[in-house]
This record gives C-alpha cells, structure tokens and sequence, in this order.
C-alpha cells in the first residue's frame, strides 16, 4: 500500500469515528422509567401541599395542580435536553425555563420550543403517600 492510499484510508476512518461520536453525544437523552413514592407531610415535600407548588426529584417535576391533582413530568425539556422543566400555576402547563417550550399537561407541545414533546408520568394518591411511576 502507497502512503497516499493508506492517509487517504486513515482520512475516511477518522471521519466515521468523529461523526459517529457527535451523533452519538446529539441523541436526546433516554427517558428512565419511573416507580418511587413521595411522603406527603416529609418538609422537603412541603410545595406539594399547596395548589400550583412543585419539586424536583429523581429527574422528574411533581406538581399540585390548580385544581389539587397531582401531575408528574421529566424535568429535561425535549427541545434541548436542558434540565429547567417547571410547572407554571399561571397556565396549568409545563414550562421550560431555558428557551420557553410549553407543555399541556399531557405532555403534548404548545410552541415551536415545545414541539417534541414531554414525557409525562403516572401518578397515584393513598393517604398521604404519592406514588409517581411509568
């Protein structure tokens, strides 16, 4: 084999591991699934005693509602995996704080940001024990 033939080689290799690396690293983060339980009256819990509080935990934003339900979401937005999803009381909507994507609550985008949608977890009440699963 020739120099030239084998560089020419070696060029061709070392675009295919570089691209493949970057479409590897752009690739939207996988969603984990999801199955623990929040107490209710524990102090860091606190925001999901009132209409419109919310945490962040595990990954994922639990809120009460306007309306006194509880709903859960991923807290990395689809548009570009920034971790800055919110609950906006305001609208009942979720809510990207990075680039403003919205969110209806089932997840389903309300903008251009907001497009890819979010993935959204189950939720259920017993007592005072919040279970949030897939």
């Amino acid at each position: 084999m020739e120099r030239r033939d084998f560089l020419e080689q070696l060029g061709i290799g070392a675009a295919f591991v570089l691209t493949s690396a970057c479409l590897g690293s752009c690739k939207k983060d996988t969603v984990t699934p999801a199955d623990f339980m929040l107490d209710l009256n524990a102090s860091e819990n606190a925001a999901l005693k009132t209409n419109g509080g919310y945490i962040v935990t595990n990954g994922i934003v639990v809120a009460r509602t306007t309306s006194g339900g509880y709903a859960a979401a991923t807290v990395t937005c689809s548009h570009e995996q920034k971790k800055q999803i919110t609950y906006n009381k305001g609208t009942n909507e979720w809510l990207c704080t990075a680039h403003q994507a919205r969110f209806d609550m089932t997840g389903k985008g309300l903008n251009g940001n907001g497009s890819g949608g979010l993935t959204i977890y189950q939720t259920s009440l017993s007592g005072t024990t919040l279970r949030i699963f897939s």
